[in-house]
């Protein structure tokens, strides 16, 4: 198994443990850190469970999934989780998702968090192509992924089924003989 673990100006990132679903229903929990998902707040138990499979997917040869908590580097309380998902048809290519504690928006972090993720696809998995989807109201998600150095390709029209309904996505990616990311 290959453990994760990477440090960057204001973020870390590491594989999530059974320790981290308190401070994970933090995030998979609030209403307003799941506003723009596809599912409501999860429940303790549910949270509970995507870490079970997060650490079951970690060993899996060759890993396709990556459930990662976001600390602070100084190894603070985990204020976040960060996905990464390599597609299995296409291994060079991978979708990622993000979420922040409510607590730490506004201050830069899911902008940092962006460009760590896609800096550690490119670097350590030698990935071609990192995507990801937002909901198109969500402006923050918006400026993160754009600040970050991530391109808007456009919008998938009803890819996400919500609770609310159809929900289309606006598509972001980098690809890594163009990233800069990491040189911001």
């Amino acid at each position: 198994m290959r453990c994760v673990h990477v440090t960057g100006p204001r973020l870390c990132l590491r594989d999530v443990t059974h320790a981290d679903v308190a401070a994970l229903h933090a995030v998979y929990g609030d209403p307003a850190a799941t506003e723009h998902l596809p599912f409501n707040p999860r429940s303790v138990d549910e949270v509970t469970q995507i870490v079970s499979e997060a650490i079951d997917a970690a060993k899996v040869e060759p890993r396709r999934l990556y459930v990662l908590a976001v600390t602070e580097p100084d190894g603070g309380p985990v204020i976040g989780v960060a996905r990464l998902h390599v597609e299995a048809d296409h291994p060079h290519s991978a979708e990622i998702g993000l979420g922040l504690r409510p607590d730490q928006w506004g201050r830069g972090i899911g902008t940092d968090l962006v460009r760590l993720v896609v800096t550690f696809g490119f670097r350590q998995l030698r990935l071609h192509r990192i995507w990801g989807a937002r909901s198109p109201l969500n402006v923050p998600a918006q400026l993160a992924m754009l600040t970050a150095g991530m391109v808007e390709e456009g919008r998938i029209r009803h890819h996400v089924l919500t609770p609310s309904g159809w929900r289309d996505s606006i598509v972001h990616s980098a690809l890594s003989d163009e990233w800069e990311g990491e040189r911001r």
